[in-house]
C-alpha cells in the first residue's frame, strides 16, 4: 500500500491533535498546582506541539521512505 497525500495529511493532523492533548495534560500535571490549572493547561497545549509536530513529520517521512 503506497501512502497517499490524504493519508499523510491525516497522520500529521492526528499527530498534531495528540500532541496538543498530550501537552495540555502534561502542563496540567507539571504546573497545575503552582500557576493554576487553566494557565498550565493552556501553556502545555501551546508548547506541546513544538516537539510533537516535527516528530510526527519526521516519522511520516521515514515511514514513507521505508514503504
Amino acid at each position: 500500500m503506497d501512502p497517499t497525500i490524504a493519508s499523510i495529511l491525516a497522520a500529521i493532523a492526528i499527530g498534531a491533535g495528540a500532541s496538543i492533548i498530550g501537552g495540555a495534560i502534561g502542563g496540567l500535571v507539571t504546573g497545575g498546582a503552582v500557576i493554576g490549572r487553566e494557565l498550565a493547561t493552556m501553556m502545555g497545549a501551546f508548547y506541546g506541539p513544538l516537539a510533537g509536530i516535527p516528530g510526527v513529520i519526521a516519522g511520516v517521512l521515514v515511514a514513507t521512505m521505508l514503504l
